[in-house]
């Protein structure tokens, strides 16, 4: 009955351009504008300040890696716009399409992008051609340290790249990475043998969803065991050896473990504002 009154009283296309109208309010709701995404930048940066200052230790505030992957560029240009410099790529052409974007070059000449992404040999040389290329953190083999090495001395630049060793502490098949074992032996080939690479330090992505309540994630624990084996075999101030772990759901309780890098995508794109309380 109450369907027919309104179709008693609106023609049906009024009722449906009604619909539609809610329908796309509704969804613009959801997506994340430019405000939205400079407030989960400036959230996380809070966030980081404050787990920062009550270690211990006087550690140095881990850098913010933003994961910009499949965000759209006028977002990347916004928060570089107040202050973001390092972000983060998974996928080889989106970091192409996006390091040479004329609107990027233009306005965010000081960018600095993390490739965080598995690579395969033969994209090896597009990844470096990227311009902004500051860092690649999942070097994962001899075969691709030594490719990266080689191509980087092809191209003539004046400082090294900086790279990392991706570990798989999960040991989950499906993820990249060398074994913890393994470590110390790779660290040392590609000091000794490549030339072209500045080593700063190992990476992982550990296990998602893991309940930090349960205790110390052991992911973590696991890198931190992998600097100082390396250390202490290969005599290396600790200090020179980064850790990049952490993400979205868990960058504070890495930070307290003694991450100096961590990849924050959702909780930066993905933020929405908390409702206020009635």
């Amino acid at each position: 009955m109450f369907i027919k009154s309104l179709l008693s009283i609106y023609k049906p296309t009024l009722i449906l351009k009604n619909f539609i109208s809610l329908q796309l309010s509704y969804n613009k709701k959801k997506m994340s504008t430019l405000e939205n995404v400079i407030d989960g930048l400036n959230d996380v940066r809070c966030r980081i300040k404050v787990v920062t200052q009550k270690q211990k230790e006087c550690y140095v505030e881990p850098r913010l890696v933003a994961v910009s992957k499949t965000k759209p560029i006028e977002h990347i240009i916004g928060i570089y716009q107040k202050g973001q410099r390092h972000f983060g790529e998974n996928y080889v052409q989106e970091l192409i399409t996006k390091s040479t974007d004329v609107e990027i070059l233009d306005k965010c000449q000081d960018i600095k992008w993390h490739f965080i992404g598995h690579i395969q040999k033969n994209k090896v040389s597009k990844v470096l051609m990227a311009p902004g290329l500051h860092v690649i953190e999942t070097i994962d083999s001899e075969k691709l340290a030594s490719a990266v090495n080689d191509g980087w001395k092809k191209l003539n630049k004046e400082s090294k790249l900086k790279v990392m060793v991706q570990v798989n502490t999960s040991n989950e098949k499906e993820k990249s990475g060398i074994t913890t074992d393994s470590v110390v032996d790779f660290y040392k080939f590609i000091v000794e043998k490549c030339d072209h690479l500045e080593l700063i330090g190992l990476m992982t992505i550990g296990q998602y969803g893991y309940d930090c309540s349960q205790g110390p994630n052991p992911d973590f624990l696991a890198l931190v065991d992998c600097k100082r084996n390396v250390c202490e075999k290969l005599k290396l101030n600790p200090s020179e050896i980064e850790l990049s772990m952490g993400m979205s759901d868990d960058f504070e309780h890495a930070i307290e473990l003694g991450s100096t890098n961590v990849r924050v995508g959702s909780s930066i794109f993905g933020f929405r504002p908390r409702k206020e309380k009635q």
